[in-house]
């Protein structure tokens, strides 16, 4: 399976968010605040009028999860950036919204985004984050970017097509390759830095991330500088496309 096979796995699974027994505007907020998201925001009222306003989150008819609108609102309103990196405690929503498609993002949107992940990495300290790029050439602008990230105890790796000479870099690993997949798609995923947790034998802890802060960005241009893809949060997923990376890119070119 490819990165764009992955993205379209995705895409296949829309979530439906009802607002009931709240007035139409604030259904169409809900709307307008998921609108790159492969959500459907529908409205409906109680028989009673009770148990007052709430949201539900379904997909495939199976209820995800419920919560008050006030508490969402809440949520929405403290959420710093793209992703909705936070540790809000009305959080049942977002939480399961990982994995849901965004569409139509800008190059500011996708910015912002991939920005958020960088931070976690950086405040996290360590582990490996893995970032593509599409072309040398942006890579080239983001250098300052990465080299910082990679003074930090983290292995990083980044992945570019060559459409000019590559940059001189220090600190991380640049993978220059001609896969179409890498070319496509624009990518920021953190392993989650190893746990540091002992095993119940007294073993060091995972050494494949810390599960709590794997986190991943993954999205394809599918028209001219415009993204279509996911974020998310699952360990299983971030460690697929960790795996699929190492497998299929892990020897540099010189």
């Amino acid at each position: 399976m490819s990165l764009s096979e992955l993205i379209a796995g995705v895409e296949d699974h829309e979530k439906t968010l009802t607002v009931f027994n709240a007035d139409s505007d604030v259904a169409a907020e809900f709307r307008e605040r998921f609108a790159d998201r492969n959500v459907t925001v529908r409205r409906e009222t109680t028989p009673s009028g009770k148990p007052g306003q709430f949201v539900t989150l379904s997909e495939a008819e199976e209820v995800l999860t419920a919560t008050s609108i006030t508490d969402l609102q809440r949520m929405l309103d403290g959420t710093d950036g793209a992703l909705g990196l936070s540790d809000s405690p009305y959080q049942p929503i977002l939480d399961h919204m990982d994995e849901t498609m965004f569409t139509s993002w800008s190059i500011e949107q996708m910015v912002a985004a991939s920005r958020e992940i960088e931070d976690r990495a950086w405040r996290v300290g360590d582990g490996t984050l893995h970032a593509g790029f599409q072309y040398l050439s942006t890579l080239r602008g983001e250098l300052p970017v990465y080299e910082r990230l990679a003074s930090k105890n983290l292995d990083v790796h980044t992945y570019a097509t060559p459409d000019e000479e590559p940059p001189e870099h220090e600190g991380f690993t640049l993978h220059i390759e001609r896969a179409n997949e890498i070319e496509r798609c624009w990518f920021v995923v953190f392993d989650g830095g190893a746990s540091a947790t002992p095993t119940e034998t007294g073993e060091p802890g995972d050494q494949n991330g810390e599960a709590g802060n794997k986190c991943a960005l993954l999205a394809e241009e599918r028209d001219p500088r415009k993204f279509y893809g996911f974020w998310t949060y699952d360990p299983d997923t971030v460690d697929w496309i960790v795996d699929h990376l190492e497998s299929a890119y892990g020897v540099v070119e010189q």
